[in-house]
């Protein structure tokens, strides 16, 4: 199945896409509470009329995730960011699936307008994809893990690159330079739709292509990914509770992002995004997700940080 959420005529609602048309489930019913009822598999026997044609809705993300971690899992993409700065891939890449968590609360729509993020100049996107966990689980086998993915979706990882650099050589990580937009969607498509593309290895083979105002700049296969999904979600499971509508990114792509590129070219080339620019990004039967670049806002003015003084203890005497 491929589930979805929408707006049509200003109500909000969650279906099955059958074809062209959005059958609704009953008013309500979020993804998340099938997520959260395990009863993702039965949505079909509930969804009701009338039909929704998908042409007139607005799709949202398919669901506000608990929670999102975001791997790094393509040794192409590794090795060109690491070029970028002189380096090489660090021996500790090889060892275990590296995440950070981002934002859950910053999704937008598979066609939503992406506004540049207050005070960013150097804005860049980041192909991938993510599975969604259907069942809670902890310190679990990679074969535990298949069960506890629902679906897949396609994961755009905005990234404003000139706020991550001044931010990382802190080590906390990314921070500002990741957390004001991910494009999520454009549906969840559950787990058995993608088995005919399953590898020996246990990979998806689904191809995966990025185009910048219609010039395609980045293309790789998901078969790629350097642990499976089932790897990723023990290795997120470990010591930690996984629960459903958690949202696992696989991490960019070889050739997913313009930092990459940059780091193989030694020049900024394709430019980072302006204004006006539409970012397209296509998966094997995941679908389509496209999103403009529009202004956005200039930040709010802080202080740098206060000059630490010998005594600051207040005393009450």
């Amino acid at each position: 199945m491929r589930l979805v959420s929408y707006v049509h005529n200003g109500i909000q609602g969650a279906g099955v896409i059958d074809g062209e048309l959005i059958r609704p489930l009953p008013y309500g019913v979020r993804l998340l509470d099938l997520l959260e009822q395990d009863a993702l598999a039965d949505a079909e026997l509930h969804v009701v009329d009338p039909p929704v044609p998908l042409a007139d809705a607005r799709l949202l993300p398919p669901l506000t995730p608990p929670s999102v971690r975001d791997f790094v899992t393509f040794e192409q993409h590794v090795e060109g960011i690491a070029q970028r700065f002189g380096g090489r891939i660090a021996p500790e890449w090889y060892a275990a699936p590296t995440f950070y968590f981002t934002n859950p609360h910053a999704m937008i729509g598979a066609h939503d307008d992406l506004p540049v993020p207050p005070g960013c100049r150097v804005l860049d996107y980041e192909l991938e994809v993510a599975a969604v966990i259907g069942r809670a689980g902890r310190d679990l086998s990679p074969e535990q893990a298949r069960d506890h993915i629902a679906g897949y979706v396609i994961f755009n990882d905005w990234s404003a690159r000139d706020l991550q650099a001044r931010e990382m050589p802190v080590q906390l990580g990314p921070a500002k330079g990741k957390d004001f937009a991910t494009t999520l969607g454009p549906f969840l498509v559950t787990a058995d739709e993608l088995e005919p593309c399953r590898t020996a290895e246990g990979l998806l083979d689904l191809a995966m292509t990025v185009q910048v105002n219609g010039v395609e700049t980045g293309r790789d296969s998901l078969a790629n990914m350097a642990w499976t999904f089932e790897e990723l979600t023990a290795y997120a499971a470990r010591g930690a509770w996984v629960r459903p509508g958690d949202v696992l990114g696989s991490g960019t792509c070889g050739s997913g992002c313009l930092a990459e590129l940059w780091g193989r070219s030694g020049a900024e080339d394709p430019p980072p995004l302006r204004v006006g620019d539409v970012v397209t990004m296509t998966v094997t039967g995941l679908g389509t997700i496209s999103n403009r670049v529009v202004p956005g806002v200039d930040p709010v003015p802080l202080p740098p940080a206060r000059v630490r003084h010998s005594s600051r203890a207040c005393s009450s005497e």
